[in-house]
């Protein structure tokens, strides 16, 4: 099968795409024939392996993940023994983060994963770029404690969470402002989903209690399956659509990756394996 691969950390130029051997789902796992997949910034930041303490997570020295990829949207191929919520055939979608694997033909997902059926109403498109940066912007949200009624400003809403994010507080019957300003009221709360240009985020996370008012969070994202569902619930519903910027071919991932980079990105940045 195709697959883009890495051996090494650096630039985009270190992904190629070449032939890697197909895998087989072991048990209570999910193969996925990949229609459509996504490059984001969990991708580019584990390609080049910044910020470097990264490295302590995805491998010190070379990557142990040498095919990345966390959404995806495809086509159940075959089950391994004891998978029973999933029948060959099956349009799903989700997110394996950690795993990775989804920039490749095909790939395997733990049956009880990040993982659903599609919403009836999306394309494979659609359905990729549904839960990378939208899982984030939900974790923030929910730790925040955001309800209806809400005053919410969303600082920098055109990329794939903020995009994410003015939708799912719509979806709340928050009163939402997207702007590119700083400007935080007394006893607001600042949300972060950046570590920050010092990495000081969640630094300021655990002082800003001892301040009193303004509040600095940085909770850290949880992706299961019922983050999976809630997605496809809003998809449905017509409540949320992920925003799409660009769709490239796999043989153009690179290419892909270079535009991610350059920040100027609106939404999402699609890779379509439909044949």
């Amino acid at each position: 099968m195709k697959a883009a691969v890495r051996s090494r950390y650096g630039p985009p130029e270190v992904v190629q795409v070449s032939e890697v051997a197909k895998p087989t789902p072991k048990d209570n796992e999910v193969l996925v024939k990949v229609q459509a997949t996504t490059v984001n910034r969990t991708d580019c930041a584990c390609r080049a392996a910044k910020p470097f303490f990264m490295r302590f997570f995805t491998g010190l020295t070379r990557p142990r993940a040498t095919v990345l990829g966390n959404e995806f949207a495809g086509v159940v191929e075959a089950v391994g023994s004891g998978v029973t919520s999933f029948e060959v055939g099956d349009k799903v979608f989700g997110y394996n983060e950690g795993r990775f694997g989804a920039h490749a033909e095909y790939m395997s997902i733990p049956e009880d994963g990040s993982l659903a059926t599609m919403p009836a109403n999306v394309t494979y498109e659609q359905a990729a770029p549904s839960t990378e940066g939208s899982h984030c912007a939900l974790s923030h949200i929910r730790a925040a404690k955001i309800h209806m009624g809400q005053d919410v400003l969303v600082y920098g809403a055109t990329g794939a969470i903020g995009s994410a994010a003015v939708q799912l507080l719509k979806s709340l019957g928050a009163n939402v402002t997207a702007v590119c300003e700083q400007l935080l009221k007394p006893g607001g709360i600042y949300v972060s989903s950046e570590l920050g240009p010092l990495a000081q985020n969640p630094f300021l996370a655990l002082i800003a209690p001892l301040h009193g008012g303004r509040k600095v969070m940085f909770p850290i994202p949880k992706h299961d399956q019922e983050m999976v569902g809630y997605f496809k619930e809003l998809i449905q519903s017509g409540k949320f659509k992920p925003l799409i910027d660009r769709t490239y071919p796999l043989d153009q991932i690179v290419e892909a990756y270079r535009y991610v980079e350059t920040g100027q990105k609106t939404g999402n940045v699609v890779i379509s394996l439909e044949r």
